[in-house]
């Protein structure tokens, strides 16, 4: 059967669509980059923000109205089970289910919704969408229950992956000429904290970059009242491990931040940032930024502005609040802030974050960074820097390669280099 996947969601709904795709080719089945040219169209989906959750619905509407055949894996799929087949989808199979998506393609499974995240290890297929920079899921689920997050609810509770399991993994993709790994969570920091044994992401990472081959390492996403000060002096001391650290806030405000239950203050938060700052040589901070949540007034949106202006984010996500159903903030808070307050204090927090991008960028004008390319389109190739800063040079330069180069200006978001070989570009 011939195959196309349409994933939405985050890097780890997009491993997880590089496994499925995996299992599938070795069962026989080929994978195809266009809907037109496939008898199945499975829809890997994400329920976030009810945004996401809508395009689902909206994209399985459109493709049975066509006449295609269509599968729903998923947030979506593990928490909207019984709405999903009022679409009349071919199968429904939950997050942590996806092991079962050879059965479910060939017709052996209507709907699976178990358990068997434990049959996804080092040994199973993955059909990579790089050749360079390979993802790793090493923790499933989520223990936080911050009241507006469904995703407790969508992928479970915390189970972490044997060390063992993710170095053999680690060393596998190295020897198929994998340079760049990305450790993945929910909560990443959390990684060993159930398994009792002294396993941990400072170990992990630490004994993955002293394997031969690799030569990046990154981590994704981390909870700030769980990222350890071993964690941070490990990042410090090797130069292979990314000096960035992804760090969702959410809110400045104390008040805010505890109907949240995030579990830490304003002041915690800024202490865990200064604390990186201080250990590791030019590190950054990127995060994400809920505007507009039940009760948020004028004051706490400027507490939110005020840390935003501390922090001085390289990268941040900003998204307005949306109620997901199941969650408490859904239940009991009145979802009480106008569209209108929402969308005008997201433009004004990006306003400023732009203008802080601006800031930490312009200082790397006619300065020499050491990039790793990710990507090439022929005529431009991209990479980052260790403190993950998106470089954009002109020409083509192989996947993997890393070369230093100089940078000559900055644009929405990216820098643009030259590198000795080619010039900048406009």
């Amino acid at each position: 059967m011939k195959v196309f996947f349409k994933t939405y969601g985050c890097q780890m709904n997009i491993h997880d669509s590089e496994i499925m795709k995996g299992l599938l080719k070795e069962a026989g089945h080929e994978i195809v980059d266009e809907i037109k040219d496939s008898d199945l169209v499975v829809i890997n989906t994400c329920a976030v923000r009810g945004k996401s959750e809508n395009k689902v619905y909206s994209l399985i509407g459109r493709l049975k109205k066509a006449g295609h055949k269509v599968g729903v894996t998923g947030c979506v799929a593990q928490g909207m089970p019984e709405k999903l087949s009022n679409y009349g989808v071919e199968f429904i199979l939950g997050t942590r289910s996806i092991s079962s998506i050879v059965n479910a393609v060939e017709g052996l499974k209507k709907i699976d919704l178990e358990d068997h995240i434990l049959d996804i290890n080092s040994q199973t297929p993955a059909l990579r969408d790089q050749k360079k920079h390979a993802w790793i899921n090493i923790i499933a689920g989520c223990d936080k229950f911050c009241t507006y997050c469904i995703v407790p609810y969508t992928r479970g509770r915390e189970l972490s992956r044997p060390i063992s399991d993710i170095l053999n993994e680690v060393n596998l993709l190295a020897k198929d000429g994998y340079k760049q790994i990305t450790f993945l969570g929910q909560n990443v920091d959390s990684y060993g904290k159930d398994l009792k044994d002294g396993t941990s992401l400072a170990k992990l990472l630490e004994l993955s970059q002293a394997i031969d081959g690799i030569e990046r390492l990154w981590f994704l996403t981390s909870y700030p009242s769980d990222i350890s000060f071993d964690l941070i002096r490990v990042v410090g001391n090797y130069p292979k491990i990314s000096k960035n650290f992804h760090i969702p806030a959410q809110s400045g405000s104390d008040r805010i931040l505890k109907k949240m239950n995030r579990r830490y203050t304003k002041k915690e938060y800024l202490e865990i940032v200064e604390k990186i700052k201080k250990e590791v040589e030019n590190s950054s901070i990127g995060g994400d930024i809920i505007v507009g949540f039940p009760g948020e007034s004028d004051e706490d949106f400027e507490e939110t502005l005020d840390l935003v202006k501390k922090v001085r984010y390289i990268r941040l996500n900003v998204a307005p609040y949306s109620p997901r159903p199941g969650t408490v903030a859904a239940k009991y808070y009145k979802d009480d802030v106008p569209f209108n307050v929402k969308k005008a204090r997201m433009s004004r927090l990006n306003e400023i974050q732009h203008s802080i991008e601006k800031e930490l960028n312009e200082v790397l004008i006619n300065k020499e960074v050491e990039i790793m390319i990710e990507k090439t389109t022929g005529k431009i190739s991209y990479g980052r820097t260790i403190d993950n800063r998106m470089v954009a040079v002109e020409g083509f330069i192989p996947e993997g390669e890393m070369v230093k180069v100089r940078i000559e200006d900055f644009k929405s978001g990216t820098l643009y280099a030259s590198n000795g070989r080619v010039s900048i570009f406009a």
